[in-house]
């Protein structure tokens, strides 16, 4: 797992060989030095393929991450049909989208809504 900062936001991306690999090292690893930055999971370089089905093992975390830490959660993926998925997840086809979606996640709490 392979952690970068730019600016309010952690992107994170898998050099693991499995996602269940890096789902169970991404929480591990969310209490210690996660939870107080937006996130951005980055699966477009990943080494295996991620399935609709795959994504959904990321529910839970995203939605204790957007609740209890007021952040955003944004699954970055190319190859996902984006209308499969509820509001629960949060899935952006590219990094500059997913960067768009945080900025107006940022400006809907700064006005607190």
């Amino acid at each position: 797992m392979k952690v970068k900062e730019k600016g309010h936001t952690l992107i994170i991306t898998s050099d693991e060989g499995d996602i269940v690999t890096f789902l169970k090292k991404l929480e591990e690893q969310y209490e210690h030095s996660l939870v107080h930055s937006n996130l951005i999971i980055d699966l477009t370089k990943a080494k295996y393929t991620v399935f609709e089905e795959d994504l959904e093992c990321f529910e839970s975390l995203a939605i204790q991450h957007m609740e209890e830490a007021n952040k955003s959660f944004i699954i970055v993926i190319e190859s996902i049909d984006f209308n499969e998925f509820d509001g629960d997840l949060i899935i952006a086809p590219t990094l500059q989208e997913a960067h768009d979606l945080i900025e107006m996640d940022e400006i809907q709490r700064d006005l607190g809504f």
